[in-house]
């Protein structure tokens, strides 16, 4: 079927189920999925009932997608997403975010777990990214071009909003909250990388990496939506001190790194 066709037939589905006019879209990442808790809930709907959206396969994505209320704004949330190494094509991990920008949504906001290449940055600290590097070795806009979704040739210039970012640094230095900010770098994965990688890593400029977010980043940018990340930092990879990682750990981390990603999301949702 057509994407467009695809994207309307979604939203339509969406709408019918009571998914009106959301402002917000959140993207939950990695061990992230507590922020739900704080939705007044009025529809949530698994991502297999939902026409033409992927599934999530890896096994702490819950895969729900939950609309209702949050800060007084009408929210629509991702609890689990979707990564190339799954398997899906970018086209199939993006496909939220045009459904996102078709049902009104205004701001989105995604968050990530990701490694610190960058030592002055702490395990269990949350990064603003300012930019990102796409070493994923594919893009969502790779194919025909649908006008009607964005321009052929997207501006990258400032893929992340400059009054959503300038809002959770205030909000950061105002709420005791730490808050790195940096450059993002997407490998595919699902393999960790190893010390010499993360020597390759760093030396281009990024100072975390994960293997999420950018692609979703491309396609709110293709289609007009501002959007922000925080990434929660869950390890250190220092390449000459580097000890094998626990994905227990990981998740554990970002776990308790969310309470502080939870407060900015929510004083930032309030001031939209």
């Amino acid at each position: 079927m057509d994407m467009l066709k695809q994207i309307n037939e979604t939203t339509e589905f969406l709408k019918q189920k009571g998914m009106q006019n959301p402002e917000i879209a959140i993207i939950l990442g990695t061990g992230l999925g507590k922020l739900v808790n704080h939705i007044e809930i009025e529809q949530e709907l698994d991502y297999e009932h939902i026409p033409n959206f992927p599934v999530s396969t890896v096994d702490f994505h819950k895969g729900k997608l939950i609309y209702g209320e949050m800060s007084g704004k009408k929210i629509l949330a991702m609890e689990g997403r979707f990564h190339y190494y799954e398997g899906y094509t970018m086209q199939e991990i993006t496909f939220p975010v045009r459904v996102m920008k078709a049902l009104g949504v205004k701001y989105l906001l995604i968050s990530n777990a990701c490694g610190a290449l960058n030592l002055d940055f702490k395990k269990g600290g949350l990064m603003l990214l300012d930019d990102h590097i796409n070493l994923l070795g594919d893009g969502p806009l790779i194919g025909p071009n649908h006008n009607g979704l964005g321009p052929r040739f997207p501006d990258m210039s400032q893929p992340y909003s400059a009054f959503l970012n300038e809002k959770m640094e205030r909000i950061s230095i105002e709420n005791g909250i730490t808050l790195y900010k940096g450059v993002y770098v997407a490998v595919a994965g699902p393999n960790l990388e190893t010390r010499a990688e993360y020597r390759f890593l760093k030396g281009i400029g990024a100072d975390v990496v994960g293997m999420s977010t950018v692609p979703e980043v491309i396609v709110a940018n293709h289609t007009g939506l501002s959007c922000a990340a925080i990434s929660v930092i869950t390890d250190e990879c220092d390449p000459d001190n580097l000890n094998p990682v626990d994905i227990d750990d990981i998740i554990q981390t970002a776990s308790v790194a969310e309470e502080s990603l939870i407060k900015l999301f929510k004083i930032l949702i309030q001031g939209l």
